[in-house]
């Protein structure tokens, strides 16, 4: 069995909005784990627009949080 490490596809723009859902599933990692990175203040960052109680978060985000935290 090989390893394969996660990548965002090339045509997706870092500016692309994904939602708190769609990136944990991306990562493969509970909602609960990330919101406690949230909580802690390690991870992505996250956003909420417009006064509503979801949480985004950017594809340039995701491809850092990706490389390491660069």
């Amino acid at each position: 069995m090989s390893i394969k490490l996660l990548a965002v596809p090339d045509d997706w723009d870092d500016n692309y909005i994904i939602m708190f859902e769609e990136f944990c599933a991306f990562i493969r990692t509970p909602q609960r784990t990330v919101r406690d990175w949230r909580r802690r203040n390690v991870g992505p960052r996250f956003w909420r627009f417009n006064g509503n109680g979801r949480l985004y978060t950017t594809v340039g985000e995701l491809r850092r949080f990706l490389r390491g935290g660069e």
